[in-house]
């Protein structure tokens, strides 16, 4: 009978034990959700965007040879772009408008350094969208030469990315080399080329390359006092081969500041995209 007694005393106790356990665990949870709740957003930090320059699937490499999606070879040598005027987007659909002159950035392939454009004091929240344009707007191209600093400087760091006989930037730069080109007896090899600008304003009315890249991402860059929040953009330069219009070099070799530059500007709008977002 003592046994009885002491066994079910055993259980009994356990039960409370159990119970015991559930109660805290319940609370525990309950405890973090509501932190998690009433979390307070405030304050802001950077947001870095790297811009990684791939070909198809691959790493680009200049001076290394690539087929297109049209079957052609080509061998980049030369791989620019500008990015500016940069509009962050929340979650909830809010926007922050970066200033634009902490935003005009010059990415070029090979120089390590200029594939990061970090953007400071960014407002805190959750951003799961980006804008920005591909060129630089009117407005700057026409701007005070003294007013066009750091990337933008025509004498210094934008010298081969402007035309001085047309006042204007060149937005996308590709060049390289490839059989499918016309030969270049000055160069010694078959070459090609798009440098591709126009704004679309009183010296260039019928040319506007002008163009905006709208990118989301499933992953939020959470921008807070004390974090810094990355997201890392793919740049496909054999999309501007593909989409919307096919383009072959055998058939478009070379193109400036012509009508048709501006089906190419069309089809390298479709090059970005958000490869992954990390918070820190």
């Amino acid at each position: 009978m003592l046994s009885r007694v002491i066994h079910f005393n055993l259980n009994k106790n356990m039960k409370k034990y159990n119970l015991y356990i559930a109660a805290l665990l319940l609370l525990v949870g309950t405890t973090a959700s509501s932190c998690k709740k009433n979390e307070t957003v405030s304050g802001s930090g950077p947001v870095t965007f790297h811009f990684d320059n791939r070909y198809g699937t691959a790493d680009l490499a200049l001076g290394t040879a690539y087929t297109t999606s049209n079957g052609e070879s080509l061998t980049p040598t030369t791989f620019n772009y500008f990015v500016s005027n940069f509009v962050l987007v929340k979650s909830d659909g809010t926007e922050y408008t970066v200033p634009k002159d902490k935003c005009y950035h010059l990415v070029r392939e090979g120089v390590d350094s200029s594939a990061d454009l970090t953007i400071q004091d960014v407002p805190a929240g959750d951003y799961t969208g980006i804008r920005f344009m591909i060129g630089v707007d009117s407005a700057k191209n026409t701007a005070p030469v003294s007013e066009r600093t750091g990337d933008l400087d025509v004498a210094g760091a934008a010298s081969d990315m402007y035309w001085t006989w047309n006042s204007g930037y060149i937005f996308y730069k590709l060049e390289g080399t490839s059989p499918q080109a016309p030969y270049d007896s000055m160069m010694g090899m078959a070459m090609m080329y798009y440098h591709i600008g126009g704004y679309g304003g009183m010296s260039s009315a019928t040319i506007n390359n002008i163009h905006t890249v709208s990118l989301t991402s499933g992953t939020a860059a959470q921008v807070r006092t004390g974090h810094h929040a990355t997201v890392y953009i793919y740049a496909d330069v054999d999309a501007v081969f593909n989409n919307p219009t096919q383009i072959t070099i055998a058939a478009q070799p070379g193109h400036m500041f012509d009508a048709y530059s501006t089906t190419i500007s069309a089809n390298y709008v479709d090059m970005f995209s958000v490869n992954r977002v990390s918070n820190d």
